[in-house]
């Protein structure tokens, strides 16, 4: 069986960034899935489930409520792995041009307080499993460690 093109991306060099993991075509439109590596792959401790699913939980409202990217955004999900997420837009993008979206969807994560959008029985699987103070945590290091000046070695993933 082929090996699919996220396995073949060396995690002994990936660092946390905001990289292009592949582009599609769906007919004429363009889909790009973006890696937001937050966490160094097998060096640093991976994020729990409850502050995962919490990022989840305000970065989809934050994006599906977004003037400009709401109509853009096919998907905002965890990795299997618990570094790190995966973002589909429509369009053809490089991982520059969502720099200043990160910016803003990280920021609204660091400072959210109150209830998290969707954690309710009614409205989520597993509404218990939530941690908004990690998450708010976890939100404020990769906007200071990795999005606030960020370097082009974390634009592309690593030879």
């Amino acid at each position: 069986m082929e090996k699919i093109t996220s396995f073949t991306i060396d995690h002994i060099k990936l660092r946390p960034g905001v990289y292009v993991s592949r582009k599609d075509n769906v007919g004429e439109n363009v889909i790009t899935t973006f890696d937001l590596r937050m966490t160094s792959p097998n060096d640093e401790p991976v994020m729990n489930t409850a502050e995962v699913h919490t990022i989840e939980h305000l970065a989809a409202t934050f994006l599906r409520n977004h003037p400009d990217y709401k109509d853009k955004t096919i998907y905002f999900g965890p990795m299997g792995c618990r570094t790190g997420f995966y973002l589909l837009l429509a369009g053809d993008y490089e991982s520059k041009d969502i720099i200043p979206l990160m910016i803003e969807m990280f920021t609204f994560i660091r400072d959210y307080k109150g209830e998290v959008p969707g954690a309710s029985a009614k409205d989520c699987g597993n509404f218990r499993d939530m941690n908004l103070p990690m998450a708010n945590y976890l939100a404020d290091k990769y906007l200071r460690e990795v999005l606030t000046d960020i370097k082009p070695d974390r634009l592309v993933y690593p030879e």
